[in-house]
């Protein structure tokens, strides 16, 4: 089976970016990824892809299969993970058309399978820094480089979904202090980690949230449409910075499971 380095996940709107690719149609033991992985090259390094809803979207956030699609990044040799995916902001400074690379995540979803760990090998790893450092560095960079409105931290709310949040809920998110809302960063993030694979997120905001004042409630043809207008700085991002990934892992994402396990 062929091998890549580095995996990436597509967002709503966001279906593939590699050409003259290979499909590597395979089963996992959580079941079939959301789409078959492809892998193609990008500047000398092979990259996996997987759109996580579905080649034609058909699968909405609480259902995609989070567990199938880490494991088969692991099984095709990656050891590092881009997620890019679909955010509403939710503070005024944070426009539509930004790019966030969060640092730290708020899960509020119920009722998805969210661990490899159900035992008998009791694991609790460490999630205090849900995203790698090495990896956020250098998305931020490359960013910058192509001056795209990035910012370089940011919490990322997760929702259950399918539905968009109420006034209320938003109101409150945006009071703590969030700063974007997603339905997809976990449990893809923890999930990525505990495989010790390093992961980092591209939050590319599509709206403001309806907690913010002034604006319209959200709406999904809005959100695909600015996801849909911004392909194009996505993937000069994705081109710019798998390559410049440093070829060492030096962070902690190598070694999560170190300490992790309870043993009698």
């Amino acid at each position: 089976m062929s091998s890549a380095e580095i995996g990436v996940f597509g967002g709503s709107g966001f279906y593939s970016f590699l050409s003259d690719v290979q499909t590597m149609d395979f089963d996992t033991p959580y079941g079939r990824p959301s789409a078959p992985p492809v892998i193609g090259d990008v500047g000398g390094t092979q990259v996996a892809f997987i759109p996580r809803h579905g080649l034609k979207h058909e699968l909405p956030p609480h259902k995609v299969p989070y567990r199938a699609n880490a494991w088969a990044m692991k099984e095709l040799g990656v050891t590092r993970v881009l997620g890019p995916n679909a955010c509403g902001s939710l503070q005024p400074h944070i426009k539509p058309g930004d790019f966030v690379v969060c640092d730290q995540l708020v899960d509020r979803t119920r009722d998805r399978p969210n661990t490899f760990y159900d035992g008998p090998d009791t694991t609790h790893i460490s999630f205090a820094d849900p995203y790698c450092e090495t990896v956020r560095r250098a998305v931020v960079e490359a960013g910058r480089a192509l001056d795209i409105p990035i910012h370089d931290r940011g919490t990322v709310v997760v929702i259950e979904g399918p539905r968009f949040s109420t006034r209320a809920e938003s109101a409150w998110f945006a009071m703590t202090g969030w700063e974007v809302i997603n339905m997809t960063q976990y449990p893809e993030a923890l999930l990525v980690r505990e495989l010790e694979l390093c992961y980092a997120n591209i939050s590319l905001i599509t709206d403001y949230d309806v907690g913010v004042e002034g604006v319209p409630p959200v709406t999904h043809e809005e959100v695909v449409r600015v996801f849909a207008e911004n392909n194009q700085r996505l993937r000069d991002l994705l081109f710019a910075v798998i390559p410049a990934l440093p070829a060492e892992r030096s962070c902690d994402c190598a070694t999560a499971l170190e300490g992790a396990r309870f043993e009698p």
